[in-house]
């Protein structure tokens, strides 16, 4: 980040819903916990109220997720919760590539900035697999969007998204080249997310060089079958993927 001094890089846990995977994520010393509001119609949870409460008067920051868009239900929603982050993570472009209205999702966070002053913003921005997409206007559309975001989530742009309209949950890594470039051009602190695991995390932060790690879908568990089950966390892989961003910044620090 242009203007920044070394800072140890975080590590951030989607999807966590439940008190007890909020407790288990914080002993083995994750940095942010983000939790998903499923449904503008089942916005009141208290479980979820309790995963946020657990992090107050911690250096742990909690971030809430909503895959919605509707104004009146996200107000009642960030009053209720009170969160130090909310997560925007639509989809910012079309199937081809091509960007939507920023304008529009500009507008839509500085009102939401105005009202909620307190709380920071974090928007997701889309880069492709590598060699996926030639000319993809990541850089374009960051540049736009960074005075109205106070952090940006790189994740991974795959022309069909598993959850329509979202960008997220691929489980297969961005293009770690165009994602350096996002965090050399960009003023607010950059995380890095996409088919983020234990096995590539420490490659990805020595390629990438971001604010922080985030991992979901290669810290869940699995089901016999190998498929991912999603909400369910595996603390084991959990552990691990801290570990090696714990071993990266010993690294980054010695090699200072």
């Amino acid at each position: 980040m242009k203007g920044k001094h070394l800072i140890l890089m975080i590590v951030q846990i989607y999807e966590i819903q439940d008190p007890w995977q909020a407790e288990q994520c914080i002993a083995l010393g994750v940095d942010h916990i983000g939790s998903v509001l499923l449904s503008e119609y089942g916005w009141r949870q208290p479980s979820l109220k309790d995963v946020i409460f657990l992090s107050e008067g911690t250096e742990v920051k909690n971030i809430l997720i909503p895959l919605f868009d509707d104004m009146d239900t996200l107000e009642r929603s960030l009053d209720y919760y009170c969160p130090y982050y909310i997560h925007f993570c639509d989809s910012l472009t079309d199937h081809l590539g091509r960007p939507v209205d920023l304008e529009r999702i500009i507008r839509f966070q500085c009102n939401l900035k105005e009202k909620f002053p307190e709380i920071c913003i974090i928007r997701s921005i889309p880069i492709p697999r590598a060699g996926m997409a030639q000319d993809f206007p990541t850089l374009e559309i960051a540049r736009t969007l960074e005075p109205a975001s106070d952090l940006f989530l790189i994740d991974t742009w795959l022309e069909k998204e598993p959850v329509q309209g979202f960008i997220g949950i691929t489980g297969r890594p961005a293009d770690w080249d165009l994602s350096r470039e996002l965090v050399r051009q960009s003023d607010i602190p950059v995380i890095l997310a996409g088919g983020l695991s234990p096995e590539n995390v420490f490659e990805a932060l020595l390629k990438v060089c971001p604010y922080g790690a985030d991992s979901c879908t290669h810290t869940s568990e699995v089901d016999r079958d190998g498929k991912v089950i999603r909400f369910q966390k595996d603390f084991r892989k959990v552990q691990e993927f801290v570990k090696e961003v714990r071993k990266f910044n010993k690294f980054r620090v010695t090699s200072s």
